[in-house]
C-alpha cells in the first residue's frame, strides 16, 4: 500500500505512547488520521499537531467504536489502515498471601476479566467494525482493500510472573491473527501483529532512571528500551508490504523475559 494523501487510517491509543508515534508517522507520510482514545486532551492535541481528528473512543463498548467510525468516516472517508494500539497492563499472581497475616487470596477475576476486555476483546472489536467498513471499499492496484495492525506483547510467549491476566490478553491476539488473515484474505484485507518488548511509554516515563537503565540492560541489542519510533517504523512498513500477512514479529532487541 502506497501510504499517502488517498489513505486514511484509524489508530486507537493514539494520544500517547506507541499509538502517537504511529499516528505522527503516519501522518508524516501524507496519510490522514484519526485517533481514537479516552485521552481527550492529550487526542485532541496530537490530532490539531497532526492535521487528524480525535474521537473519544471507549474499546470496551460497542456503540463508543461504532461512533468513532462514523466520525472519523465522515471527515476522512472509510480508513484503509487500522492500527490497535489501546491497551492496559495489569499485574497479579494467581495466588497471592498477605504478608502480615498469611492470608491466601486467588486472583481478582474483575481486574482478569478487565485486561482481557480491554486488551483482546477491544482489539476484536475495533478490527472487526473496521474490517466490515474496509471490505466494502474498491481495490486498490494490488488487490488490497485495507490492512490491521495489532499490539500483542512478547508477554504473549514470555510471562512474567504476575502477568497471568495481562498474558492471557496478549496472548489472544497473537493467536487470532493467523484465522483472521484467513477470513479476509478473499476480500483482500490483511492482518497482522507486532509484539513489542520493553518499550520506552508514559508508564516507564514515570520510573526511577535506574530501574529505566537496569531494564535496558536486560536487553541484548540494542541495549536500550525501545521507542514511539520503532514501533510505528514496523508498524508502516506493515502497511507498505502488501505481502507480509498473518504475521506476528517481535520487537525487542531479541529479549526473553525471565520469570521475574
Amino acid at each position: 500500500m502506497k501510504l499517502d494523501g488517498s489513505i486514511s487510517a484509524v489508530v486507537t491509543g493514539g494520544a500517547s505512547g506507541l499509538g502517537e508515534g504511529t499516528a505522527r508517522a503516519l501522518a508524516a507520510q501524507g496519510v490522514k488520521v484519526a485517533i481514537f482514545d479516552m485521552q481527550a486532551d492529550k487526542g485532541e492535541a496530537v490530532a490539531a499537531e497532526i492535521g487528524g481528528v480525535f474521537c473519544n473512543v471507549d474499546v470496551t463498548d460497542d456503540a463508543s467504536v461504532a461512533a468513532g467510525f462514523e466520525k472519523a468516516r465522515a471527515a476522512h472517508g472509510q480508513e484503509r489502515i487500522c492500527v490497535n494500539c489501546a491497551g492496559i497492563a495489569t499485574g497479579m499472581k494467581t495466588v497471592s498471601r498477605k504478608k502480615d497475616t498469611g492470608e491466601i487470596k486467588a486472583h481478582d477475576m474483575a481486574q482478569f476479566e478487565r485486561t482481557v476486555r480491554v486488551n483482546l476483546f477491544g482489539t476484536m472489536r475495533v478490527l472487526s467494525q473496521s474490517a466490515a467498513g474496509m471490505v466494502t471499499a474498491d481495490r486498490l492496484d494490488d488487490g488490497e482493500r485495507g490492512v490491521i495492525i495489532n499490539t500483542a506483547s512478547v508477554a504473549a510467549q514470555d510471562g512474567q510472573i504476575g502477568q497471568a491476566a495481562y498474558s492471557a490478553s496478549k496472548g489472544g491476539v497473537f493467536a487470532m491473527t493467523l484465522p483472521i488473515a484467513r477470513d479476509l484474505a478473499q476480500e483482500g484485507v490483511r492482518i497482522n501483529t507486532i509484539l513489542p518488548g520493553i518499550m520506552w511509554t508514559p508508564m516507564m516515563a514515570g520510573m526511577d532512571q535506574k530501574i529505566q537503565d537496569a531494564l535496558a540492560a536486560m536487553i541484548p541489542f540494542p541495549s536500550r528500551l525501545g521507542t514511539p519510533q520503532d514501533y510505528a517504523s514496523l508498524a508502516l512498513e506493515l502497511a507498505r508490504n502488501v505481502y507480509i500477512n498473518g504475521e506476528c514479529i517481535r520487537l525487542d532487541g531479541a529479549i526473553r523475559l525471565a520469570p521475574r
